[in-house]
């Protein structure tokens, strides 16, 4: 319903109705409050009921006094009519209470029971938990106990297998079972204290001392079956002794002494049955070995046989292995193949260059070590027993290798031993085996000055070459010049992967020698065209074999090309002035003046009407001459017609100049008839040509 102002309570209104009677004086009544608890009671609905009607307030109190009298009196009524009725309640009300406070009588009783009871309760958890704690203990105490007695005790069995059972998988259980015992009685402080100790301690010691005297006696026989000959060592001990390691650990544990001397019985074992292995390994070797090279044997040096004192054996000798490298290059890519077998090798009759027969030794020292190596370190797990036991060895190979190298005047196959002992060093790098290490650097240090000091003694050779006694009326490549060639291409080749500086230095050096060497040599002939014939044979055979080395002939070749390339133009010169020397005297000295200047010697027809006539006479018999004459100059043909073209190209262009020359002249025109046409002179070179 919508509230609207005109229902508002007015209590002005209200008030202003009020009466109040005669009889009660102003003074007796108090109007304070008065508004406030109208104010209050505005929203009250009897209260404004009330005033709304009009009504007295005394009248209205007299009725509500009225109400409540009979309101009583109703009450009072009903009381009476229910009287029994409370009377039957009150009845029951005390039978109640008197239930209750016996209730109340006897759950007194019970709560002083359960405080009685819970006291018991807490003791006896009291006591469980003491007793609980006992029991653990004992419990621990008995484990301890136990364990202890398992730890001391001797089984009769143990004994039995100790001192009579054979070494086998059973008696190295039991070994295992004995060490763990005297471990205990070793290491716990309270046992030592402990009576049962006492007892047992005895017969334990009883039975150490007798396992160790039964596996030394074992152990000791098995290393005497390595001295047996033509026994497989590497299968002795991968099959046998690696078995029976664990004796070794025990001995080492249980027995210092005899562990001692174990180690050294195997140390001596090994060190004298390898030391035989290969001091005759090294025997059977050397009767396969090739000569190669001696000391006369040098790039400048004349090693011709001549008269009754020719070497009797350089027929048998493989010459060009001295200096060429040649198929000895195979050994670094065979570098992993197993080591020769020397009866076998001797059975047919084969020999090797030593570096076949240091790559067989080394591999076989290699393959020995690692194997030794890995042995010691697995059944003695100590490295250090290895060198011990490669002393000797060692020792043999090094008596053997120093008997060699300073025989030995084989460049090449010294700077092959290097690559080689380099190429062992990364295999053992790969097999992470460190045992040979040192050796190997010993032996690339000393390879090293004696590569040096046979290649000085080749720069030597070269820087004091007799000049006389190397000449040969030959313009073909020198033999001297052949060598190095062969020599220089072999040391780039197998310094190709390897960069060494230091021996591109000393190629460097050589180089210079040879240059000086070739130069006298070439100075020797009487004829200046000879000497540069020679110059270029021996130059572009030089070439020819660097080529053959490699691809990259580096600064060396580079030199010689050079080399070739100037004495092929001074050749060229050579060659056209033996037929032309008018013809190139008039180009190089009239060709460039200009005819119609009016100098002091003008060219006229005269003085070149010569010239094209004994050209066109005998042209082509002059370059057939030449063509013979190159023929026979040159060693490499290719290299022959090269020149020849050149030759020819260069021709053509000087009697182009001069027919350049001729149409300026005047009455030069009258000369036409004589002069050879180009496209004749091409033709001819073509011709040529084609033998390419």
């Amino acid at each position: 319903m919508e509230y609207t102002p005109r229902d508002v309570f007015d209590v002005g209104a209200f008030v202003g109705y009020l009466t109040v009677e005669e009889d009660v004086s102003s003074d007796d009544i108090s109007l304070e409050g008065l508004e406030q608890e109208l104010e209050e009671c505005k929203n009250d609905d009897v209260v404004a009921n009330i005033l709304s009607k009009g009504t007295t307030l005394r009248d209205y109190t007299k009725g509500v006094e009225n109400n409540l009298r009979q309101v009583e009196l109703d009450s009072i009524q009903d009381y009476i009519k229910e009287s029994d009725n409370l009377v039957s309640l009150h009845d029951q009300i005390r039978d109640c209470d008197s239930i209750l406070s016996q209730m109340e009588t006897l759950l007194s009783g019970f709560q002083a029971e359960i405080g009685s009871i819970s006291s018991d309760i807490k003791i006896l958890q009291e006591k469980s938990m003491d007793m609980g704690l006992k029991l653990n203990n004992r419990k621990v105490a008995e484990s301890q106990l136990a364990k202890f007695v398992e730890d001391i005790i001797v089984p009769p069995r143990m004994v039995d297998i100790i001192v009579d059972g054979e070494v086998n998988d059973e008696y190295l259980r039991t070994l295992e079972i004995l060490s763990k015992k005297l471990k205990f009685i070793e290491v716990d402080p309270l046992v030592k204290g402990s009576k049962a100790l006492k007892d047992v301690q005895p017969e334990l010691e009883k039975l150490r001392q007798k396992a160790i005297s039964k596996v030394f006696d074992f152990i000791v026989q098995k290393l005497y079956a390595l001295r047996k000959p033509k026994t497989n060592i590497q299968i002795l001990q991968q099959s046998v002794l690696l078995k029976y390691k664990y004796v070794i650990s025990f001995l080492k544990e249980h027995g210092k002494e005899i562990y001692v001397e174990v180690r050294g019985a195997y140390i001596d074992t090994m060190n004298k049955v390898l030391s035989a292995h290969f001091r005759a390994y090294i025997q059977a070797l050397e009767k396969l070995q090739l000569d190669i090279a001696t000391s006369s044997d040098l790039i400048g040096v004349e090693t011709r046989s001549s008269g009754l004192f020719s070497r009797a054996r350089e027929p048998l000798k493989n010459r060009s292995a001295v200096f060429a490298l040649g198929e000895r290059i195979n050994i670094l890519k065979e570098i992993d193949q197993p080591a020769l077998i020397p009866h076998i090798a001797e059975a047919s009759s084969q020999k090797y260059p030593y570096e076949v027969l240091f790559r067989s030794l080394h591999k076989l020292l290699m393959d020995t070590a690692t194997s030794e190596y890995l042995f010691c370190d697995d059944f003695f797990a100590e490295e250090s027993i290895f060198q011990d036991i490669f002393t000797g060895p060692l020792a043999v190979v090094d008596e053997h290798f120093n008997s060699i190298l300073p025989n030995c005047y084989d460049a090449i196959g010294l700077m092959l031993m290097i690559r080689i002992i380099h190429q062992h060093q990364l295999i053992m790098s790969r097999r992470r085996i460190p045992c040979l290490d040192s050796y190997l650097d010993k032996v690339n240090i000393s390879l090293w000055p004696r590569f040096k000091m046979v290649f000085d003694l080749h720069l030597s050779s070269l820087r004091n070459a007799n000049v006389k006694i190397l000449w040969e009326d030959d313009v073909h490549p020198h033999y001297v010049m052949r060598r190095y060639a062969e020599f220089t291409a072999s040391l780039i080749h197998l310094n190709y992967e390897y960069g060494d500086g230091q021996l591109d230095l000393n190629l460097e050096r050589l180089r210079m020698a040879i240059d000086d060497l070739i130069i006298k040599l070439a100075r020797t002939f009487p004829k200046h065209k000879m000497q540069i014939v020679f110059l270029i044979n021996n130059y572009d055979m030089t070439i020819s074999v660097l080529k053959e080395a490699g691809p990259e002939g580096g600064k060396i070749q580079s030199h010689f090309e050079e080399l070739l390339k100037s004495n092929t133009a001074l050749f060229v010169e050579e060659l056209l002035l033996e037929h032309f020397s008018d013809l190139i005297k008039f180009v190089k000295t009239r060709a460039s003046e200009d005819p119609s200047s009016s100098s002091e010697n003008p060219i006229s027809v005269g003085e070149v009407e010569t010239i094209v006539k004994d050209f066109g006479s005998r042209w082509k018999a002059a370059i057939e001459l030449m063509h013979k004459d190159v023929i026979t100059s040159f060693s490499n043909f290719l290299c022959g017609m090269e020149i020849l073209r050149a030759a020819l190209t260069q021709l053509l262009l000087y009697y182009t100049r001069l027919s350049d020359s001729i149409k300026g002249i005047v009455g030069g025109s009258a000369l036409n008839k004589d002069l050879v046409s180009i496209s004749s002179i091409m033709y001819e070179i073509k011709k040529y040509s084609r033998t390419f």
